[in-house]
């Protein structure tokens, strides 16, 4: 009997050392930190790895240091130019510093998710629509400092913030969409004004040249009639040139001026004739 008794001892005492040992080995991962309490107060942070902690003395808790995703939900606000817009986010933080991520706010990531929503409200707030959507890159590293800065003191490090997507009334849609609208028919006019004065300018040059070399516009009658000659459906109507114009005319006067002058001649001659035959008689 009792060596039974000693033997049950014996093995009540194995198992609270089991149990005693099993509660002093802890294990953190690579991305993990323990933060150490001793009778309520901080000992500082331990792994990652292997270690031991004295049980019912000492207490560990679990910070896990990896980069976290924040989605900050929908926010409604008005911007300074009085647009309601509905705007949401994302926020990607870490923990830096465990010991203060533990003991300065009771949970870190409710924390920076409100944080990052009154921000988010307050610096849309403060900008007007045209930077909304113009300027993002501005607005994301606004709100990457603010939100740095407020979390800073519970061992936080806000990397990015960055706006995902702005939604306007459908007013406003629209009446966007009309002035882009518009914007693009004022550069298209501008365009096509420009590509006119150019072209007439172009024009103005050409002309000069052939007005110096009449025979460069001859040429260029005679390389359009070559182009168009290609394609046998096409009818050439030729046009003739001023300057032949001008050519037939002057052939014309002077043939007429040879006639007249012929025509004269033949007259004086006969009348010489009939004078001399006259005198005869």
């Amino acid at each position: 009997m009792p060596i039974a008794v000693g033997t049950m001892v014996l093995a009540i005492v194995l198992l609270f050392v089991l149990i005693v040992v099993a509660n002093a080995i802890k294990i953190v991962k690579e991305y993990e930190r323990a933060v150490i309490f001793r009778l309520g107060r901080v000992v500082g942070a331990r792994g990652p790895g292997l270690f031991f902690i004295i049980p019912i003395f000492e207490k560990a808790v679990i910070v896990d240091l990896r980069t976290r995703v924040l989605d900050v939900p929908v926010q409604e606000t008005i911007t300074k130019d009085n647009v309601p817009v509905k705007v949401n986010a994302v926020v990607y933080f870490r923990v830096i510093d465990p010991v203060k991520a533990v003991t300065q706010v009771a949970n870190y990531i409710v924390a920076t998710s409100q944080i990052a929503q009154t921000t988010l409200r307050s610096v849309i707030g403060q900008a007007h629509l045209d930077e909304l959507l113009s300027e993002r890159e501005k607005l994301n590293l606004e709100l990457q400092k603010i939100i740095d800065e407020a979390t800073d003191p519970w061992g936080i490090k806000v990397s990015t913030v960055e706006i995902k997507d702005v939604e306007l009334p459908a007013g406003m849609q629209r009446a966007m969409a009309r002035q882009a609208e518009a914007e693009r028919e004022r550069r298209a006019r501008i365009t096509l004004a420009e590509a006119e004065r150019q072209a007439a300018e172009k024009l103005r040059d050409a002309a000069e040249i052939v007005s110096q070399h009449p025979m460069a516009l001859q040429l260029r009658t005679l390389q359009t009639i070559s182009d168009v000659a290609s394609d046998k459906s096409n009818v050439i109507i030729l046009p003739l040139p001023m300057e032949m114009l001008k050519l037939f005319k002057s052939l014309a006067d002077t043939a007429e001026t040879a006639r007249i002058k012929l025509e004269k001649e033949g007259r004086e001659k006969q009348e010489a004739a009939a004078e001399k035959k006259t005198e005869g008689n």
